[in-house]
């Protein structure tokens, strides 16, 4: 039963040591592709058709919170 726990013991320790900094590089991933998604959404929101589309929007939601408001005035 020693030698078993003795081994599963230098097992764990080998797979640490090969896993070191794993979690860093999945972070650095993440933040890549966060990056680029916010790159490309940045770029897409000041083109022609986002600035109409979100421009849109805007307009929709405030007629709709114009609307609520008057609905509801005292």
């Amino acid at each position: 039963m020693t030698h078993m726990y003795a081994w599963l013991a230098a097992r764990s320790a080998a797979e640490t040591g090969s896993e070191r900094g794993q979690g860093t590089i999945e972070y650095v991933l993440v933040m890549l592709a966060v990056t680029a998604v916010a790159v490309v959404l940045i770029s897409w929101a000041k083109s022609g058709q986002g600035k109409s589309l979100l421009g849109g929007l805007f307009d929709d939601v405030i007629g709709w919170v114009v609307g609520a408001a008057k609905k509801f005035r005292v």
